[in-house]
């Protein structure tokens, strides 16, 4: 029987998605599961949203421009310009979701051998579209007893070689919740300036900062203008994953050229998403304003929730809608697939993603869990004592 490629043999399974098997036999036994494994938003699509799904009157649904219709591109670079993230349409490429545009970036700037320096833990997709890019993802370890702050820059400038072609960050991190200062962000711009790197840039949670300070892209640090490619997406700020749109934004002309011949090779970013994300940008300031609130009482009771179970701890993230926790076990991949597999508290049970797929350095994570509070306040209190009972009776609790 013919081989599959190396490729595909190293290719990571998704630390999120790849206990569905088990979640859904939990679901045919009756068993209530509660998803904090996934960035999957449970609060409504802005009404402007699906107006725009019933109001579609067009007879033919055809393709659009491989770099999206300039329409949403103009809407998009209007607000960035709210952000003071200054481009214009011609720096937008529409892209089938966020992940699209991180694995197009890749495969534009990357050669099979190429090195990118990331901050662990990271979103488990940036290893996967390294490899099948053919490039090689050097991490730099960030720690939960540091809050996941950015590690000492001389721990980056250790790891370039003359193969590292960039630095890519995630800000509010996924799947951390850190949100870099600009003390960390300037260093990184230093290093960036200094061996004339790429700054692969995930903003996609732009919208979740919970410091009242100014939010700060990579493309407000001064020097690095043609270095920067941003990755966007519309699918956590409108609640609206499922019609895959996203975005990269880059004043770099000769990168924006690569991309776009990937983007023709897959024809065109979704029609109908286009249509909706269009309508999105003009949803009111006051569901922006709702959501944003939600989230901040959210993150408050999953935090607390958590630091009151015995042994467990978890850092308070200032951005996005996700954190890392450290719990009293030996193995968060046994314990996650347990979890659905064997236990089950007055026919419930919580989903969560073990922190091990998010480092792609070994023996790390294993302790440690990613949670996403996307989940209202009443579910995650039931969640939140379901975990408490689990660790209570699991096999490999380790106090």
């Amino acid at each position: 029987m013919p081989q599959t490629s190396v490729r595909g043999q190293i290719m990571p399974e998704s630390p999120i998605r790849k206990l569905v098997p088990l979640s859904d036999k939990a679901k045919e036994r009756g068993v209530k599961v509660y998803h904090l494994n996934i960035g999957q938003p449970d609060l409504k699509t802005p009404k402007v949203a699906l107006e725009a799904i019933k109001n579609i009157d067009r007879a033919i649904l055809e393709y659009s421009p491989s770099n999206g219709i300039k329409s949403l591109r103009l809407k998009l670079a209007e607000y960035y310009r709210k952000f003071n993230i200054n481009v214009t349409e011609n720096d937008i490429i529409v892209t089938s979701g966020g992940s699209e545009a991180v694995n197009f970036a890749f495969m534009a700037c990357l050669d099979p051998g190429d090195e990118i320096i990331v901050p662990e833990p990271a979103y488990a997709n940036y290893t996967a579209f390294a490899i099948a890019a053919g490039a090689v993802v050097k991490p730099v370890v960030s720690t939960i007893e540091e809050g996941f702050a950015l590690p000492p820059i001389e721990k980056f400038e250790e790891l370039i070689t003359p193969r590292t072609k960039g630095i890519l960050i995630c800000n509010p991190n996924n799947p951390t919740g850190y949100l870099y200062t600009r003390e960390e962000l300037n260093k990184i711009r230093d290093l960036v300036k200094k061996y004339d790197l790429y700054l692969f840039s995930d903003e996609v949670y732009r919208e979740f900062c919970y410091t009242g300070a100014p939010y700060i892209s990579a493309f407000h640090l001064d020097g690095i203008e043609n270095n920067v490619i941003l990755f966007d997406s519309v699918s956590k700020r409108y609640s609206e994953c499922g019609i895959r749109v996203g975005a990269l934004v880059t004043k770099n002309k000769e990168v924006w050229k690569s991309v776009m011949k990937f983007c023709q090779a897959r024809l065109s970013p979704p029609l109908i998403g286009q249509i909706i994300a269009e309508a999105s940008v003009d949803t009111p300031q006051e569901y922006m304003l709702e959501m944003y609130n939600e989230y901040v009482e959210r993150r408050k009771f999953l935090i607390d929730g958590l630091n009151r179970i015995p042994g467990v701890y978890s850092p308070i993230p200032m951005g996005a809608f996700y954190t890392v926790a450290k719990l009293p076990i030996d193995d968060a991949d046994k314990f996650c697939a347990w979890l659905l597999s064997e236990f089950e508290y007055e026919g419930q049970t919580v989903m969560m993603a073990p922190a091990s797929g998010f480092y792609t350095t070994n023996e790390l994570g294993k302790d440690e869990v990613r949670l996403a509070y996307v989940l209202e306040k009443e579910d995650l209190a039931k969640a939140l004592f379901v975990l408490k009972k689990a660790l209570e009776v699991y096999p490999g609790r380790t106090i």
